[in-house]
């Protein structure tokens, strides 16, 4: 079992920051963080691209490029995979093993369920080290069906998935169901206005990812201090000082 792997079977879930840039993932791995994945809303937005269609295949891997050899553990939101092929999802999973990623998040977003399962297969027996995290969009956009959640979550395992995601799930009750149906860690999405970490370890869930949810407040924060100074009023919260973001010079 890799090092990654090992963080999902530990007393506490394994929270997980999402960072969308190489400063946001070093403040974050500064704070104590011993995993850190990409969001890719934020590389999208970043890059000025959409999310979730596919367009961010070259800045994601940009990314995973300068993270793969910081020294914490690295994970990758890779949307569907960039492709509905499984050989040339299977090739990006290969680049990001090459750079030092660790684990890769792969969606399905309600296409077929033997499509994704393919392209888990074909990740796993082209990075085998990767752990992938297999993600269902059953609660995320559609409608929750617990049969279909069921469903999809089995094929993927069945097709070597190392842990499941389920994004918008947020009734404890389900969430302990699910966590006694399966047999790899059970990732959810933090809400603020869902289950406390604390909750959700009580029910056995064991990745709890932060998804977009940094990279927004951080616009929202960038919003307010703008509002402030414009009004006349000092900025709140925390300010990193220049020296604490910049990076020292290359000799």
């Amino acid at each position: 079992m890799s090092a990654f792997a090992d963080l999902h079977h530990e007393d506490e879930p394994l929270l997980l920051p999402n960072a969308w840039d190489h400063a946001s993932a070093r403040a974050l791995a500064g704070q104590g963080f011993r995993a850190i994945a990409t969001t890719s809303l934020g590389v999208a937005a970043v890059a000025g691209l959409p999310d979730g269609v596919a367009a961010t295949r070259e800045e994601t891997l940009r990314l995973a490029f300068a993270l793969g050899s910081e020294p914490f553990q690295l994970s990758v939101d890779a949307e569907g995979g960039f492709s509905d092929d499984p050989d040339e999802v299977a090739e990006f999973a290969r680049e990001l093993d090459a750079v030092g990623a660790v684990g890769i998040n792969l969606e399905d977003g309600l296409g077929p369920v033997a499509r994704h399962a393919a392209k888990i297969a074909a990740v796993k027996k082209a990075a085998p080290a990767l752990f992938v995290n297999a993600r269902t969009d059953t609660h995320w956009l559609g409608d929750g069906d617990t049969t279909d959640t069921l469903t999809r979550l089995d094929a993927y395992r069945q097709a070597g998935a190392d842990g499941v995601f389920v994004p918008g799930l947020t009734d404890l009750h389900r969430i302990a169901a699910l966590v006694h149906h399966v047999d790899v860690p059970l990732n959810v999405l933090y809400s603020p206005g869902g289950p406390t970490v604390a909750h959700l370890a009580d029910v056995g869930v064991r990745r709890i990812s932060l998804g977009s949810l940094l990279y927004r407040r951080a616009l929202g924060a960038a919003l307010e201090a703008a509002a402030d100074i414009r009004a006349g009023r000092p900025p709140k919260g925390m300010t990193p000082s220049y020296d604490e973001v910049a990076l020292p010079p290359t000799r």
